[in-house]
């Protein structure tokens, strides 16, 4: 990635199929375009291979840079781009063992904010679906909601934390688990919007009504939160300003002005809709 600037940007993710990236997507790419750089989206589903595989390919098509949004990327190949002087940031993940300019929220209050939430609306079994534990953000989120209930004097039944794979499907079973136990819980804290509306429709499969019988809160805030019926209270990420502000890091490096590093953390949001009570 040396020479002449090819004014072309990667970005890896996951998978666009969750909304919250396409989003983080459509964010940097909205904030390249006025830059003018061109984006090349690169869905990973969290291998390690197709990232490696990804990686080469932007190096040999010379982009001047690459931003990585995945979860669970290589972290001895990130340390490699890092060794080479490639330009690369990080957003929605964090890895504080290299220093990269990095955008990320504060999954720590997010979980705290939704499962406080949870606490003062009467709630006392809070359950919470998890993504993947490997995925730092997740690891957060889940942190601040024990802490939450902790500060409420309220016991952390580790029956009542389930972990899914990043999906609709996955949320819906892990709230049928929830519900098949003999004490079923009365909230659900799911650590993203795609588990939470899974969870909704596990409860009405159920027979039984959100939020009348089980209040649910998620954790993104996409369009999905927005659409489903009741809507769906939600943790919101500052989806745009985190793409504008990775890029601007980015692009600062790409040419040499940003000698600096930077880790920025951003506060999410509780958005209180019709999912809770």
């Amino acid at each position: 990635m040396t020479g002449k600037s090819t004014y072309t940007v990667g970005l890896l993710v996951p998978d666009l199929a969750n909304l919250f990236f396409a989003e983080i997507a459509r964010s940097v790419e909205d904030r390249g375009h006025e830059l003018g750089f061109n984006l090349v989206i690169c869905s990973t589903a969290n291998n390690p291979v197709k990232e490696s595989q990804y990686i080469s390919l932007l190096k040999q098509k010379r982009a001047d840079g690459i931003i990585i949004a995945t979860g669970l990327s290589n972290d001895s190949l990130l340390a490699e781009l890092v060794k080479q002087k490639v330009p690369v940031a990080l957003i929605a993940r964090d890895m504080p063992s290299l220093t990269v300019n990095c955008v990320l929220v504060d999954d720590f209050n997010g979980g705290y904010q939704a499962a406080s939430h949870l606490i003062k609306r009467g709630h006392k079994r809070i359950a919470a679906i998890a993504e993947e534990l490997r995925i730092a953000s997740s690891r957060e989120r889940i942190r601040g909601y024990r802490h939450a209930l902790e500060e409420a004097g309220i016991p952390c039944d580790d029956e009542l934390v389930l972990v899914s794979d990043y999906t609709v499907d996955g949320g819906k079973r892990c709230m049928a688990k929830l519900l098949e136990q003999p004490a079923p819980p009365s909230a659900v804290f799911a650590c993203n919007d795609l588990l939470a509306i899974g969870a909704v429709q596990a409860v009405r499969e159920a027979g039984s009504r959100v939020p009348d019988d089980v209040s649910i809160v998620g954790f993104d805030n996409t369009l999905l939160a927005t659409i489903i019926d009741p809507a769906l209270t939600t943790i919101a990420q500052p989806i745009q300003e985190m793409g504008r502000i990775v890029m601007d890091l980015l692009v600062g490096q790409i040419s040499g002005e940003d000698h600096y590093k930077q880790r920025v953390i951003l506060l999410p949001k509780l958005i209180v809709r019709g999912s809770s009570r």
